[in-house]
């Protein structure tokens, strides 16, 4: 017999979603509208998220992820447009 404590972590039902926010939250933080964020979804251009149920959610490491890759994607051209 195994003991599968030592390998599973353990994660409380209140701590489960700490590193998520619903659609609305990060409407609130990024100024951006929950009406954007959903029209970005299908495309898939915004921050990646996940359903759980008609619940979408944002992992918060992800949209930091995601917002750094869009501060490289912009510098990124920077220099070329005056030449």
């Amino acid at each position: 017999m195994t003991d599968q404590t030592a390998t599973t972590p353990e994660v409380t039902p209140a701590g489960l979603l700490d590193d998520w926010m619903p659609r609305r939250e990060l409407a609130g933080i990024s100024g951006v509208s929950a009406d954007t964020l959903k029209r970005w979804e299908t495309p898939r251009i915004g921050p990646p998220c996940i359903r759980i149920g008609r619940k979408v959610l944002y992992r918060r490491s992800a949209v930091r992820a995601w917002l750094l890759e869009q501060e490289s994607r912009e510098t990124s051209g920077r220099g070329m447009a005056g030449k």
